[in-house]
């Protein structure tokens, strides 16, 4: 806790990465500013809590200025405190009155205003250990899904993850380098290049294996030319897909309709055949069971979950006690706080889940992420390739790394 109090709170419609209305909240206390803005996903998770209230963004900044503004106002900065005040205010399960991502932007703007106040960076801040470990970052190379329009694969997004560097600085060139070389390959197959999606992936017509093979070879000659090494991965955003009526899911691009069993044993074969070392959401948010089955028959594979935890301790506590997966997305509006987003990454790491603390499909130029990433020791962050906003959270972890120096060091994945 800081001995400053806070005095002032202020909110504004922004825009993010998709032109989307956003939020942006100010917290100010003793004359140190914390700003704030939450992103939102396009492809969300039925577990999570509400985006915005009734009434959208504007109806989110009507209700701190009337509301919150006065409750928290004279408030010690003490992140855990704000976050309980939330509760209290909204008190509804899902932040309906608030809006998750007003929570959420209130938590962060409060974190980043005590960080400040004391003059030390927001990792530093936020962190409860002495471990000074750089996460690898997770980039998406081709995307298709709920994030792509036009020619498009059917599998949302067809990651790369770099498992041993010497560098954070190292891990991320050899993911752009991933990125360049399937342009490089996809023109010389002759492949129509439909765009680049929400994420900076490129947008193809492709089918499954065929975006595999082509980010399988860009893969193995980025890793021998930099001596990298890299594994694929899937965001299969299976939810996305599923037809709760028929059973079944849908790919269209595949041509294929597959019930569960069915898409279990897609999964299996496209982790053994392609030696995928990350595979997320392969089926959909309430099959805990599905998921259990391809986490016993995978192994040196991470299945994680993100539509099936949302960054839930229940939802989180569920998966542990059923072994579904063994990898799980932090994404805190998803939740709504920096309190409960750390609570579910505590649980997870107590049971050895890797957490992969990730950015949404529409994002701000905020870099934030990478702070609670290493504050919060994840192995993983999920930040994507290219882009302005995705850049920030790149280039802010290089100087994270510059700041830790030579206690600076690459965490461990297990894969």
């Amino acid at each position: 806790m800081d001995n400053s109090q806070i005095t002032q709170v202020k909110a504004r419609k922004i825009f993010d990465s998709r032109g989307k209305e956003a939020i942006e909240i100010d917290v100010i206390a003793s004359h140190v500013l914390g700003r704030s803005s939450s992103p939102s996903g396009a492809s969300t998770g039925r577990w999570e809590v509400r985006s915005y209230p009734n009434g959208g963004v504007k109806e989110a900044i009507r209700f701190v200025e009337d509301v919150v503004s006065p409750k928290i106002v004279g408030i010690e900065l003490d992140v855990k405190q704000i976050d309980l005040v939330l509760h209290e205010i909204d008190k509804s399960t899902d932040f309906s009155r608030l809006g998750g991502n007003t929570a959420y932007a209130i938590s962060l703007a409060t974190a980043i205003a005590g960080a400040n106040s004391r003059g030390v960076p927001l990792f530093s801040y936020l962190s409860e250990s002495n471990q000074s470990e750089v996460p690898y970052p997770l980039g998406n190379v081709i995307g298709g899904g709920m994030h792509a329009r036009g020619g498009k694969t059917d599998i949302q997004e067809f990651l790369v993850l770099p498992t041993k560097s010497e560098t954070f600085v190292s891990a991320a060139e050899a993911n752009m380098g991933v990125h360049r070389k399937v342009a490089n390959l996809l023109e010389k197959k002759g492949v129509d290049v439909s765009g680049r999606g929400d994420e900076g992936a490129w947008v193809v017509p492709l089918e499954t294996e065929q975006a595999l093979e082509i980010l399988s070879e860009a893969c193995s000659r980025v890793s021998d030319e930099t001596g990298v090494k890299l594994r694929i991965g899937l965001d299969m955003a299976a939810s996305t897909i599923w037809d709760e009526q028929e059973k079944v899911y849908i790919y269209q691009r595949d041509k294929r309709k597959i019930h569960e069993d069915g898409q279990i044993d897609f999964v299996i074969e496209l982790a053994n055949k392609f030696h995928l070392g990350y595979i997320e959401d392969p089926v959909h948010e309430e099959s805990f069971e599905a998921f259990s089955e391809i986490t016993a028959k995978t192994s040196n594979t991470l299945i994680c979950g993100d539509d099936l935890f949302t960054t839930n301790v229940e939802r989180i506590k569920r998966g542990i006690a059923e072994k579904a997966g063994n990898a799980v997305i932090i994404k805190p509006n998803q939740i709504g706080t920096l309190t409960d987003a750390t609570q579910t990454a505590k649980i997870s790491k107590q049971a050895n889940y890797i957490s992969v603390v990730s950015h949404r499909s529409g994002e701000s130029c905020g870099s934030e992420i990478s702070h609670l990433a290493v504050a919060l020791t994840a192995p993983i962050i999920k930040l994507g390739i290219l882009g302005g906003e995705r850049m920030a959270k790149i280039n802010e972890l290089i100087r994270i790394e510059e700041i830790l120096g030579e206690e600076a060091k690459m965490a461990k994945i297990g894969i």
